[in-house]
């Protein structure tokens, strides 16, 4: 009687991405179908609209202007200045211009953290839809 080796073949193990996309897909569709269930509101209500709402600066903030210059209370300020001014504070409002070269906010800032501003809030406009 001859005997024969058995070779043992590995079995290719399931791929473990399919389980993933499966659930994603899944999380999908209940999305999806939550999404549509959700009561629409009337369509004789006319919601409110913030857009003609004229909102200014808050009056305590530290405005940087385009061209770098800085403002406290309508006043025009030294960055050192500004920063003795409002070492006190427990909040200081820093009002970035949207043109404002970065490297001149990001050092204004920096210097406020320095002058012991506990917490630097940067003020900046919601995007539209």
């Amino acid at each position: 009687m001859t005997r024969r080796a058995v070779s043992l073949v590995p079995r290719a193990r399931p791929e473990p991405n399919i389980a993933l996309i499966n659930i994603v897909f899944l999380m999908l569709v209940f999305f999806l179908i939550a999404g549509s269930l959700a009561p629409r509101p009337d369509p004789d209500v006319t919601l409110v609209s913030l857009s003609d709402i004229a909102t200014h600066p808050p009056s305590d903030a530290l405005v940087l202007l385009a061209d770098g210059t800085l403002r406290l209370n309508g006043q025009a300020v030294t960055l050192p200045d500004a920063v003795g001014q409002l070492a006190g504070q427990a909040r200081v409002r820093l009002l970035p211009d949207r043109a404002a070269p970065a490297a001149i906010l990001i050092e204004t800032a920096q210097a406020l953290r320095r002058g012991g501003a506990p917490k630097l809030v940067l003020v900046t406009q919601e995007g539209l839809k």
